[in-house]
């Protein structure tokens, strides 16, 4: 049975059923006149092939929002199946006793791009639009680069991390 509020599912059966959606994790990063930033972020999808498009979005008045807007560019790496760690360095559990994100991880930055996670795939992104929907930004990328990774994608679903398996093919 659905329950509704002015015409909007309660708040609270929102994310029950968000959670129980699977989605690969990624880190944005990005780099320039703002400085370098990095965000753990679920929500990422491709938009378009015809020109390459990418979306993420962003909490609104997050770091990693602003500084995207100033440089204009952003990176969105899918990270490996075994990164659950750089996940988690970057959606901010360490940040009490690792003040720089980036500190330890190996990345590398083409000249003029966002920092590259090593073994992530990457998409090299400038900026396009900023539409601000309820308390985040949908951040959509003109996609100039890629970088595509042998490894399995690291997944989130129901506040865990977990590998992606493919199913057998029927014969």
């Amino acid at each position: 049975m659905f329950r509704q509020i002015d015409g909007l599912v309660p708040r609270e059966d929102f994310i029950s059923a968000m959670r129980r959606v699977a989605a690969s994790v990624t880190v944005v990063t990005t780099d320039g006149p703002a400085g370098r930033a990095g965000a753990t972020v679920s929500a990422f999808s491709s938009v378009s092939a015809d020109p390459p498009t990418v979306l993420v979005c962003l909490h609104a008045q997050s770091r990693i929002a602003g500084f995207v807007q100033e440089n204009k560019r952003f990176c969105v790496n899918v990270l490996p199946e075994r990164s659950s760690d750089i996940a988690d360095r970057f959606a901010g559990r360490h940040d009490g006793s690792v003040p720089d994100r980036f500190d330890g991880i190996e990345v590398f930055a083409p000249r003029g791009h966002a920092p590259v996670i090593d073994g992530a795939t990457a998409f090299q992104c400038d900026l396009q639009q900023v539409v601000r929907s309820g308390s985040h930004l949908i951040v959509v990328g003109h996609v100039r680069d890629v970088l595509v990774s042998a490894a399995p994608p690291l997944a989130y679903r129901d506040g865990a991390y977990h590998r992606v398996v493919p199913h057998a093919r029927a014969g």
